[in-house]
């Protein structure tokens, strides 16, 4: 019998049968199962028809309009025109990949470099983040000569074979692989005599398991805000003690700022810069592109050194024309919109908003965590974690066309992520929304 998927993995997909599909939607369901397989999943207990995006907001095959608070791809907002239009240009242009000389990937890769701490030199374009952190390995093992990775109990990583069994929130089928080595995730509940002393403990105890196994450690990775775990964002400065232990064991440090960076946590671009370490390698994807496929690697150069020397890295569609000439544009948006101090001064009134909302129905709402435009709140019931309410509002939520998810290794934790664009008025929408689905579920 194969493994179970985690609780985390089933509270917000759709199984057939238990939502209210219109005959055209079941239809389309049944053909998505024909063409698709059956490997992919379905957001929410009713599936959403989508067919068009602009800015927060996400139009189903009605018209109706759907409050995207979740979507971090589209990061500088769906259909951007900015965006769009650096894109048609480009393609009409010239479409091609790195290995003819170009200013566009150029002055990109200088662009986005300035964003970062010297001595992060170098920076290699994939399509994705899975493979940013797939590329990432493959570095680490040149440069340190070990395999062992160091994960979170529920991260998630990527698709890619060695970045699959790097993502525990995949579940027991897939993760951890035999050079894995899974730590509790940084939250007080489980490091309660300190969490800065405590996670960099289990990193230590994770490199001695690893050489217990012959392994020698390669890297530790992870998202900089554990969001995949439940969102982990404080004391900030926790993370460094475990960066040090990390490197005294001869291993490399990567934060995946696939879901964190490009300004989301409002007060910085990337979410290492909060805890005040420079790390070996960092990792990009999802919102560097609004939606168009492009992803990087940022690295020292001594850490690429070897890797260099050893082999050539060469990527089709990683860093062509249309891909540098989107993501600069994405960038320039981002900077010339103000989006980080955007999302630093909305997220704060989004997050006291849930706060007063929390007070108000203390019996479901628990823990308010949040940088920026990226928030959970702990679902409970009688102080426990509680999924099947978590999935009860998120699905509540979906009926009055507010999108969100639920994250964390039980699936009580609800992931808030709109687009950076979004104002204080979504907010309370959202929460409007959000109180809605309680009072209809916890009548006085």
């Amino acid at each position: 019998m194969p493994p179970s998927p985690r609780i985390g993995q089933m509270v917000n997909a759709y199984a057939p049968g238990k939502g209210h599909l219109s005959p055209a939607d079941e239809a389309l369901v049944a053909r998505r199962t024909r063409a698709l397989g059956p490997a992919y999943r379905l957001f929410y207990e009713t599936p959403v028809h989508l067919v068009r995006g602009q800015g927060v907001w996400l139009y189903d095959a009605q018209g109706n309009p759907w409050l995207d608070c979740y979507n971090n791809v589209a990061c500088v907002g769906h259909c951007h025109p900015r965006v769009v239009e650096a894109m048609a240009r480009q393609a009409a242009t010239l479409a091609t990949h790195t290995r003819y000389l170009h200013d566009g990937i150029l002055d990109y890769a200088e662009r986005l470099l300035e964003t970062f701490p010297d001595p992060l030199g170098h920076v290699m374009f994939t399509c994705t983040g899975s493979e940013a952190n797939d590329l990432a390995y493959r570095v680490a093992r040149a440069a340190t000569g070990g395999t062992g990775v160091i994960v979170t109990d529920n991260a998630y990583h990527g698709v890619t074979l060695a970045t699959a069994q790097m993502s525990m929130s995949i579940g027991p089928a897939v993760a951890p692989g035999p050079e894995v080595i899974a730590i509790p995730a940084p939250s007080p509940a489980n490091y309660p005599g300190g969490i800065a002393t405590g996670f960099a403990a289990a990193v230590r105890t994770a490199c001695a398991a690893l050489r217990d196994k012959g392994l020698r450690p390669a890297m530790l990775i992870v998202d900089t805000v554990f969001s995949s775990d439940g969102l982990w964002l404080d004391p900030p400065g926790f993370l460094a003690p475990a960066v040090e232990a990390i490197r005294a064991e001869g291993g490399l440090f990567l934060a995946d700022e696939v879901q964190p960076g490009f300004g989301r946590t409002g007060g910085s671009m990337w979410g290492f810069q909060r805890h005040g370490i420079l790390p070996d390698m960092v990792s990009l994807g999802k919102p560097m592109g609004n939606g168009y496929p492009v992803a990087g690697l940022v690295l020292r150069p001594d850490v690429i050194a070897e890797f260099g020397a050893q082999a050539r890295y060469f990527n089709t569609f990683g860093g062509n024309a249309v891909a540098a000439a989107v993501a600069m544009e994405v960038l320039r948006v981002i900077q010339d919109e103000g989006l980080m101090h955007h999302a630093e001064v909305t997220g704060a009134a989004f997050a006291e908003g849930l706060r007063k909302l929390a007070a108000r129905h203390p019996e479901t709402l628990g823990d308010v965590r949040g940088a920026g435009l990226f928030l959970a709140v702990d679902i409970l019931q009688d102080g426990a974690p509680d999924p099947a309410a978590a999935s009860r509002i998120v699905n509540g939520l979906r009926d009055r066309r507010v999108l969100i998810s639920a994250t964390g290794p039980q699936g009580n934790i609800l992931k808030i992520r709109p687009p950076l664009p979004f104002s204080t008025s979504n907010a309370e929408q959202f929460l409007s929304a959000l109180g809605a689905v309680l009072a209809e579920h916890n009548p006085a």
